[in-house]
C-alpha cells in the first residue's frame, strides 16, 4: 500500500495507470534489496550478489545463498517483463534491458560502498556520503523505469542522461536521500546501518545534531532551487517525466517531514492510505 501510494505521488493522473504499476514494482524491489545490503547479507554475500547483478548472469547466481536467488530472480524476471512490454510497443527501437541492468548496477555498487564502510566503521565526510547516496537513493533506477515506463520516443541523448545521473536525476536523489534521513536517521543507526547526513556532518564538524539537522533543510532548500531551474530547463523529456521527478521529491517530503512514514507507517500515513484508497468517496451531496 505504502509502495502505491509512492507511485500515485510520482504518477497521479487515471492515464498513467501503467507507470504506476511499474513504480509501485520498483519501490518494493528497491527495498527488498536495500534491506539485503543493510540488514540481512554479509559483507562477502554482498560483494557476490553485487557481482551477479552487474552481470546480469542468471548461471553466476548459483553462488548466492537462497535468499539472494529468489531476490535476484524476482528482480531479474520483472526488468525483463518491463523491457519486454517496451520493445513491444518500439520493435525497431532502443533494447532497454542493458540500460536497466545498468541502473540496477550501479545503485547495487552504491549499496556495497556502504556496506563496506559500516562494516569497516567508517564515517565518510558529508559530501563524500551525498555523492554516494544520491545514487543508493534509488532516485536513477526510479526516473529511469519512470522513463520506460511512458512508452515514449526512446532517445540515446535521454538513456545517457539518466544513465549517468545527469541534473533532475540527480537532484532528485538528493532531495529524497535528504529527507529521507531527517525522518529515519535515528532508527536506521539502531537497527545498524551507516551514518547518515546528519551524523556525518555532526562529526565532520563537531555540531549538535540540532544544528546539523538545520545544515541538512539547508542543503535541502538550495536543491530544490536547483531541480525547479533544471526542471524547466530541461527539454529531453516529455513533460510527465519531470512531473514525475517533482512528484517523487514531494512524495518523499509526504512521508519523511516527521518521521519514517514509510518504512515505519504511522497512524497518520495509515489514515491518509484509507482516505485516498480504501474508504469510498461519501456520495453526500452538499447543496448551499
Amino acid at each position: 500500500m505504502e509502495s502505491f501510494l509512492w507511485s500515485v505521488g510520482i504518477f497521479s493522473e487515471p492515464e498513467f495507470g501503467y507507470s504506476r504499476e511499474v513504480i509501485t514494482k520498483m519501490v518494493q524491489l528497491i527495498q527488498s534489496v536495500d534491506d539485503i545490503y543493510n540488514i540481512y547479507g554479509t559483507l562477502e554475500e554482498l560483494v557476490l550478489f553485487t557481482d551477479v547483478i552487474d552481470r546480469w548472469d542468471v548461471n553466476a547466481m548459483e553462488q548466492l545463498p537462497d535468499y539472494m536467488k529468489i531476490c535476484f530472480m524476482a528482480l531479474f524476471n520483472t526488468i525483463n517483463e518491463i523491457a519486454y512490454d517496451t520493445l513491444k510497443e518500439q520493435p525497431h527501437g532502443w533494447k532497454i534491458t542493458q540500460y536497466l541492468k545498468k541502473l540496477w548496477g550501479d545503485l547495487c555498487k552504491a549499496y556495497l560502498v556502504e556496506a563496506k564502510w559500516y562494516n569497516n566503521r567508517y564515517t565518510p565526510t558529508l559530501d563524500e556520503y551525498l555523492s554516494n547516496a544520491a545514487v543508493s537513493i534509488g532516485g536513477s533506477v526510479m526516473q529511469g523505469h519512470a522513463y520506460f515506463s511512458l512508452k515514449p520516443k526512446i532517445t540515446k541523448e535521454a538513456l545517457d542522461y539518466i544513465e549517468n545521473n545527469q541534473k533532475v536525476v540527480r537532484w532528485l536523489g538528493m532531495l529524497v536521500r535528504l529527507w529521507d534521513d531527517l525522518g529515519t536517521s535515528t532508527a536506521e543507526l539502531e537497527r545498524g546501518d551507516v551514518p547518515k547526513s546528519v551524523q556525518c556532518y555532526m562529526h565532520e564538524t563537531g555540531a549538535s545534531e540540532p544544528v546539523a539537522r538545520e545544515h541538512i533543510r539547508g542543503l535541502f532548500s538550495d536543491t530544490w532551487k536547483k531541480m525547479n531551474k533544471d526542471s524547466i530547463s530541461c527539454s529531453l523529456f516529455p513533460e510527465p517525466f519531470i512531473s514525475a521527478a517533482l512528484g517523487g521529491a514531494r512524495i518523499a517530503h509526504h512521508y519523511y517531514i516527521d518521521s519514517d512514514g514509510f518504512g515505519d507507517p504511522n497512524n497518520q500515513t495509515k489514515e491518509r492510505l484509507m482516505l485516498l484508497l480504501v474508504d469510498p468517496i461519501s456520495s453526500h451531496v452538499i447543496v448551499g
